[in-house]
């Protein structure tokens, strides 16, 4: 196997902070320890007189239940101010309202997230710059897709000690590679960043059943600690990892694996073959992401961005009795009960019910109510990268996946591909 160093050296660039080196690069400067010598006053009881205030950049499903759990959790915390902003792209409802006012009037997300309390202390804000002024701690959560111009318009327009993490599942592909979106954040606006993945369907955590998420942190501890803070509740367990790209990679992949699980239910193949579509998913998004990042961690597969955000995004309402879940160690998961699933899996399976014949994009219009597919876009651009690398035999699954979404193969061909060892 034949790698470019020139392209890898933009994968190696975010994860050399973790190894020693002899003197940080310029580039990684943001990373420094110096950009956390604010933390003490972030920290409960530290400071009477600093509060941390925080901006949810999106609104969607997710967005909506990442403002209502961190809107609970700044009204408790002494180091946090009460009122949380979340940037809202407006739209207009049918009934003539703007969508930033009702949120503002009911305290609810109608579109989104309905029959949901987000908290008092939620305000709805459609401008961005001004959604994100003052504030010293940002939670980008949008369509990945939108993300490159976001952090445009905010480039220039955020000062200061300010620290981000990025619930975003997805990554930008240019000619030269790919650009996970922390990196993107980081890159564009100066500013660490973490990530926060993990099962996470986000009705279920909004009517606060129990769930977990993992935060991946390049080098401060104290920063990821104080996001586990921000996020953390009786209900939703949130756990510190030192493996951003790791982390991130988990929550980006598990969307391509989604679509061909999608494919498998709405063909009605049984939960054998999607029990060894997912394995064999896992396996090439571990071998993926060590090829991109050789300090990713094998046990961040192990935590809830990883095996546990593969099982809740591919499963319906079926019981999975026995799925293999890491071929390096062969472990064995008993008796899963997954109730709802992802939209990844579900547009999917309209997909193969229909044999093919109607688009991603007019199933998703029609069954998402102006949300966003990820895993078609991230097949592409994962799709894109292979080809680039010349490692498109190296992962069969991933690229049958892209050529399904594409219409090259038919659904059917998501279990007739050469399995080749990652």
């Amino acid at each position: 196997m034949r790698i470019r160093s020139s392209f890898f050296s933009i994968f190696l660039l975010s994860s050399s902070s973790s190894s020693p080196s002899p003197s940080p690069s310029p580039s990684s400067s943001f990373f420094s320890s110096s950009r956390f010598s604010s933390l003490s006053a972030m920290s409960p009881g530290a400071n009477g007189d600093f509060k941390s205030r925080v901006t949810v950049v999106g609104s969607g499903n997710w967005g909506s239940v990442a403002a209502k759990l961190i809107a609970s959790n700044a009204l408790k915390l002494p180091s946090f101010h009460d009122e949380v902003r979340m940037w809202v792209f407006e739209e207009v409802l049918p009934n003539g309202e703007k969508l930033t006012d009702v949120i503002n009037k009911t305290n609810e997300n109608v579109k989104y997230l309905p029959g949901i309390k987000l908290g008092r202390n939620v305000v709805a804000d459609p401008d961005l710059e001004n959604a994100v002024k003052e504030a010293n701690m940002l939670v980008f959560v949008t369509p990945h897709q939108f993300m490159g111009g976001i952090c445009k318009k905010l480039k220039g327009k955020v000062t200061g000690e300010v620290e981000a993490i990025s619930l975003v599942k997805g990554m930008e592909v240019k000619k030269e590679g790919p650009c996970m979106i922390s990196s993107l954040i980081s890159k564009e606006l100066g500013i660490n960043s973490c990530v926060l993945m993990g099962a996470n369907i986000a009705n279920e955590i909004a009517v606060e059943k129990f769930s977990e998420a993992t935060v991946g942190y390049r080098e401060s501890r104290e920063i990821a600690d104080t996001w586990v803070q921000l996020f953390s509740t009786p209900y939703f367990m949130v756990t510190p990892v030192h493996d951003v790209e790791g982390v991130e990679l988990c929550g980006t992949l598990k969307n391509v694996v989604a679509i061909a699980a999608g494919f498998v239910d709405g063909l009605e193949m049984g939960n054998n073959t999607k029990a060894a579509i997912m394995r064999i998913g896992l396996r090439e998004m571990r071998a993926l992401s060590k090829l991109l990042f050789p300090s990713v961690k094998d046990s961040t597969f192990f935590e809830s961005c990883g095996v546990a955000d593969v099982i809740t995004t591919c499963c319906k309402d079926c019981e999975l009795s026995f799925c293999s879940l890491l071929s390096i160690v062969k472990v064995i998961v008993a008796l899963l009960t997954i109730t709802v699933g992802g939209r990844n899996r579900r547009v999917a399976e309209a997909f193969a019910q229909s044999g093919g014949k109607r688009s991603f994009d007019e199933l998703e219009a029609e069954m998402l109510q102006g949300q966003k597919l990820q895993g078609v876009s991230t097949a592409r651009e994962v799709y894109e990268v292979l080809n680039h690398c010349g490692w498109l035999e190296m992962f069969p699954l991933f690229s049958t996946v892209h050529q399904i979404c594409t219409g090259r193969l038919k659904p059917e061909a998501i279990v007739h591909y050469r399995d080749h060892k990652a």
